[in-house]
């Protein structure tokens, strides 16, 4: 027997190569590998980085699909299907749309795939293979294995799994949705296992947040201490006011945390639910406590909540530019299916798109809803904007004097490597057409 795995690409400009900085390691399909019996004979097609063998001989493809792929990967499923091969998806996007991923291939996979992977494919050996399997939340007891991914040439960041949702409800996130806002931390001796085997100078610790779970992250930045690693992560301006956890986290490596401040104005945060950033009280302080503790942020923003207008962004921009962040992200608002955002706009006949994620002729970008204060095309326009402002060089060159006074020699060096190229891929993402590979088409 023998699995094609596949990681579709969001989409693709013809001519052009894949955005840089999205060619990360593809986590959940080492995870898969390992669930893999040995016996099995496993590839690994990265939509990303190389063109799919369509005419491979194989018995069984295997698709992790995101809402920004999905059109992508039903296209990529209709290929294999009409050669008769069974197609088989999973992913957060299938979770939160199963009815319609079951239109475009064989089985779905909802929630996660660890419970129910060795079934599935034992029903696919004796051919009576499920519509879906439903696999359980929180289990997830397996280290993944990399060697799916020899040979391909993705960013040198390796990635290690430690906890899987988040305890925060906010409106937007899919999420807190796929984990009814609910943490899961991964077993401490696995994570240790992963990091300690990890080949590249810089670890990503992959987890929603962090700090959800102050004793259990304590106990985790104790036990990866003495394994030396420099490592980045996710967690919330709240572990801010425990000065405890930020010497724990640096002693443990921590070099750079990525915050979701998501908005300044109180109003947008309560509507977004997110109302516990702005309780935590004054947010310069707060930045300050982290850099101070030798921690670098990478601050993410998000636009096109109702009180938001090009005075909001201008706000966002001058806060991060003020602060000197390693680097921020500046994002419209999208509203990702079943989220409660999505049904909010729905219900008051904003969607400008009803399925943004499958329509023909959108681009990586757009807004894909009506803001109340502000045009789509305008807000797309300022985020572009602000990004490219906060990318410029004597903005770049003052923030990376700033990262030499907080961060460690190793991760001064990457500040330049990954903010010159987000800088450099500004108005490269910008219009990717979502679900087209381009240079597939017929010349």
């Amino acid at each position: 027997m023998k699995i094609t795995f596949i990681l579709p690409a969001i989409g693709k400009k013809p001519g052009k190569k894949y955005i840089g900085t999205w060619k990360m390691e593809p986590l959940t399909i080492a995870v898969l590998k390992a669930l893999t019996p040995p016996e099995i004979e496993t590839e690994l097609y990265d939509d990303r980085i190389e063109l799919i063998d369509y005419d491979t001989q194989t018995d069984l493809v295997c698709i992790t699909v995101e809402t920004y792929t999905a059109k992508r990967s039903y296209r990529i499923a209709e290929r294999f299907r009409q050669r008769g091969i069974p197609v088989v998806m999973g992913g957060y996007h299938v979770t939160l749309c199963p009815e319609e991923a079951e239109q475009f291939c064989d089985a779905v996979i909802v929630a996660n795939a660890e419970t129910v992977w060795t079934q599935m494919l034992s029903d696919v050996r004796n051919g009576c293979l499920k519509k879906r399997y439903t696999g359980e939340t929180a289990e997830y007891d397996v280290r993944p294995d990399r060697s799916i991914f020899e040979g391909k040439n993705y960013l040198p960041v390796s990635l290690v799994e430690t906890g899987r949702g988040c305890c925060h409800k906010c409106d937007f996130c899919s999420i807190a949705q796929f984990y009814c806002s609910h943490y899961h931390a991964r077993e401490h001796s696995l994570i240790v296992e992963d990091l300690a085997a990890t080949k590249h100078k810089y670890t990503f610790l992959v987890d929603d947040n962090l700090v959800a779970d102050r004793k259990n992250a304590l106990r985790l930045f104790e036990e990866i201490t003495p394994l030396g690693k420099k490592w980045a992560g996710q967690g919330t301006l709240s572990m801010a006011k425990d000065e405890k956890l930020l010497k724990a986290m640096r002693k443990s490596g921590c070099e750079l945390i990525l915050i979701g401040f998501e908005s300044l104005n109180k109003e947008n945060l309560n509507q977004m639910n997110k109302s516990f950033n702005y309780a935590l009280g004054e947010r310069d302080e707060l930045v300050k406590r982290i850099h101070d503790a030798g921690i670098g942020i990478y601050a993410t923003f998000v636009f096109g909540y109702d009180n938001d207008d090009e005075r909001t962004v201008a706000d966002a921009l001058e806060f991060a530019k003020k602060h000197n962040f390693y680097t921020a992200a500046f994002n419209h608002l999208l509203p990702f299916p079943n989220t409660a955002l999505y049904h909010r706009l729905r219900a008051e006949n904003r969607l400008i798109y009803d399925k943004w994620w499958l329509e023909d002729g959108y681009h990586y970008g757009e807004l894909s809803f009506h803001p109340k204060k502000i045009s789509a095309e305008k807000l797309s326009q300022l985020c572009r904007d602000a990004r490219k402002e906060f990318s410029a060089p004597a903005t770049v060159l003052r923030r990376g004097f700033a990262a030499l006074g907080r961060t460690s020699p190793l991760l001064w060096g990457l500040f330049w490597g990954v903010n010159l190229r987000i800088g450099g891929e500004v108005d490269q993402k910008m219009h990717v057409p979502i679900g087209e590979n381009l240079d597939e088409l017929p010349k």
